[in-house]
């Protein structure tokens, strides 16, 4: 196939964007984006009684979550179907279509007695070459007709050549009774008239797709390439549900993943690069290719998803990570960071990148950054300050007060403080941690002093002795 590529993602609007939904654009996202080519947004919303607006809004902040930008204006099918009903009418007039006026008994009558028999169920409609003389003034349908004869072969880039034997294609429904168009019509002529070129989709598509042929073939119109892509299980090998746990893609967003390093993670979900774990955007839209996707269901492994997230927030650009953090916390229904607390927390990243796997984690080791005095110190932390630590304090402090406010310079300070009174700087460093952020467990004493600088470090190292004096 020659030209440019186009893809698309073409959800339905029934519910949040599922993770594996978020998959299947992220392949199509990467395989349009890494050509040059065009990726594309059509919401499904023909089912008028299970999509709503809310659902089409939920998928469309999952997918600006996750970056995964769309070429030209969002498609309704909804409003396409007067022109899907136009190609139903064609190949009625064509011939390579029927007016059925089956009945719902006649049709159930027929399957009973082929199940009796132990012949397919497939509805044989005795209308298909009917005189248009002997058509009755009744309500029908119109059906495609199927062929009889040979097999259909799906030639997909994923599952390789999928034959099947045509008699076991039925004549397929394009327009109902009441002339609205079916789902698998409206599918082909999007399809079509769009200029998808590559169809990437679920493998619960893949009998749909000889279906679908049917329409492609009757019109005349080029083939997409297929490449239909396993489903997602859960750890425990059965298909991905609820009681796996988070499944919309913006609750992943609310647990606080980055956005770069889901995708990274969803990439290798079913498709590999080598040995390849950790990579860039730019990496995988240069890599990814549909020859490289597996043929078997891929595994949620969250403590993979942590690895790789964790991997992203250490080398994103502080700029960046702070406004994701902050939609983290608004997506998380958490208070909002003042003005102060963002131009700490700013400070501190390059101290806390490299130690969290989530935003959660990340905001807790930066606890000292965007908390306030006095500070509420945790009980393990508060281990550490018993009357000998808070008189180190007490000795301590006033010594700093002149110090070079550098890592040299304190480091300087507190060595020489532990030479003079002949201790270790572990005895030194819990109480400053306390002291500092309430905690036990924290970024370096040094760095949290540098972040929070001379005049606030002072004034909580004060604090902390000070309560010595009322005990």
């Amino acid at each position: 196939m020659t030209g440019q590529v186009v893809t698309r993602f073409a959800p339905s609007p029934t519910g949040y964007l599922h993770i594996g939904g978020a998959r299947t654009a992220l392949f199509n996202w990467l395989y349009a984006r890494g050509r040059g080519g065009k990726f594309l947004l059509r919401i499904e919303d023909t089912d008028r009684e299970r999509s709503t607006p809310e659902a089409t809004t939920a998928i469309l902040q999952g997918m600006n979550w996750l970056g995964l930008d769309h070429d030209g204006e969002v498609v309704s099918q909804f409003e396409g179907a007067k022109r899907h009903a136009e190609v139903a009418l064609q190949l009625l007039e064509e011939g390579k279509a029927y007016k059925c006026f089956a009945t719902q008994d006649e049709i159930a009558a027929f399957r009973d007695e082929a199940r009796a028999e132990g012949k397919s169920t497939h509805f044989r409609s005795p209308w298909r070459d009917a005189d248009a003389s002997t058509h009755p003034d009744a309500p029908f349908v119109i059906r495609i007709k199927a062929p009889r004869d040979g097999e259909t072969v799906i030639r997909d880039q994923v599952q390789g050549d999928v034959t099947i034997r045509n008699d076991q294609l039925d004549d397929m429904i394009l327009l109902r009774s009441d002339g609205t168009p079916v789902y698998m019509l409206a599918v082909v002529v999007d399809d079509h008239d769009m200029g998808v070129t590559h169809v990437i989709r679920g493998d619960d598509h893949l009998n749909n797709a000889a279906r679908q042929m049917m329409i492609y073939n009757a019109m005349g119109w080029d083939l997409p390439v297929y490449a239909h892509i396993p489903l997602i299980h859960g750890a425990d090998g059965k298909k991905l549900s609820k009681r796996h746990g988070a499944l919309g893609a913006q609750e992943y967003q609310a647990m606080g993943y980055p956005a770069a390093g889901m995708r990274n993670y969803l990439a290798r979900l079913g498709w590999s690069h080598g040995d390849d774990e950790f990579f860039t955007d730019v990496q995988a839209k240069e890599w990814f290719d549909l020859d490289s996707i597996g043929k078997s269901p891929a595994r949620f492994d969250t403590k993979k998803l942590e690895n790789i997230c964790g991997q992203h927030i250490a080398v994103s650009e502080d700029a960046a990570l702070l406004q994701e953090i902050v939609n983290y916390l608004d997506a998380a229904d958490q208070p909002a960071l003042s003005e102060p607390q963002t131009v700490l927390l700013r400070d501190a990243l390059y101290c806390l990148k490299d130690r969290a796997k989530t935003f959660p984690d990340l905001l807790e080791k930066a606890h000292f950054s965007i908390t306030s005095r006095p500070i509420d110190v945790e009980e393990k932390a508060a281990k550490h300050l018993d009357s000998v630590s808070r008189g180190i304090l007490n000795d301590l402090t006033p010594q700093l007060q002149n110090a070079s406010w550098s890592r040299e310079g304190l480091e300087a300070v507190t060595s020489s403080y532990c030479e003079a009174n002949e201790i270790k700087f572990g005895k030194m460093a819990g109480p400053l941690r306390a002291a500092l952020a309430g905690r036990a467990a924290t970024p370096s004493v040094f760095d949290m002093m540098l972040v929070l600088g001379r005049e606030e470090s002072l004034a909580r190292l004060t604090d902390a002795a000070k309560d010595n004096a009322t005990e």
